[in-house]
């Protein structure tokens, strides 16, 4: 069984940045699609982000387009998830997690398709 662990979480003021990383191990193959997900304070979880490994195809949610960047460091197994220009309604924590393909080829931030979440990181972003 792999293991997630997240890291690089903090407090920011509105238009900050944050680098959030997923150190992955344990895993026999690299998992072929990952993604980022979070959770506000009395909101249901989302997804953030998701990168399909094998091509780097990344797929985003509407409201962080243009602002997140999910990529990845092979030699290191990490997946990052940069942060600019943050804003108060982006605090959550936030978590990895390896996904399953959609329809046979499709690495989509799907809560539903998740198949395991990491610990989690929280993100405050104060105006």
């Amino acid at each position: 069984q792999g293991h997630l662990v997240e890291s690089g979480g903090g407090s920011v003021q509105a238009g900050g940045s944050l680098n959030l990383s997923c150190t992955t191990s344990g895993y026999t193959s690299k998992p072929n699609c990952m993604g980022w997900f979070r959770q506000g304070p009395g909101k249901e979880r989302e997804g953030v982000a998701s990168l399909y490994t094998t091509t780097g195809k990344t797929d985003y949610a509407d409201s962080v387009k243009g602002r997140f960047t999910i990529s990845q460091n092979n030699a290191k197994n990490t997946v990052h998830l940069q942060m600019n220009s943050l804003r108060p309604e982006d605090t959550a924590m936030y978590y990895c997690a390896t996904v399953q393909l959609t329809g046979g080829d499709n690495c989509l931030p799907f809560v539903s398709r998740v198949h395991y979440y990491g610990q989690g990181t929280q993100v405050t972003v104060s105006s």
